[in-house]
């Protein structure tokens, strides 16, 4: 059953972020990943949900989601988001 990482990121320094997604990026692919958003319009139809720039990011399974977020190659990248950005991130089974 496929999985997906959601992240819900507020980029607070535009440089910085824009160096951990050229690092973190080629990580996806590489664990079998695939980008669904990346960015683009969000509009809120209910509640109060403020999100900012929303990712969601598709594997194959749970496990393969977690596999890449605890990957070296991941986990190399990381630091940047945590220098540049605050970010919601969850993994959640698709139907």
């Amino acid at each position: 059953m496929a999985a997906y990482v959601i992240l819900d990121v507020k980029v607070e320094d535009a440089v910085g972020y824009a160096e951990y997604v050229r690092a973190g990026s080629p990580s996806v692919p590489q664990y079998g990943g695939k980008y669904i958003a990346r960015g683009g319009n969000v509009e809120v139809l209910e509640g109060n949900w403020q999100p900012n720039r929303f990712i969601v990011i598709e594997f194959a399974s749970f496990d393969q989601a977690k596999r890449w977020y605890h990957s070296p190659e991941y986990q190399a990248a990381l630091p940047g988001r945590f220098r540049s950005a605050e970010s919601k991130v969850i993994i959640v089974d698709g139907v």
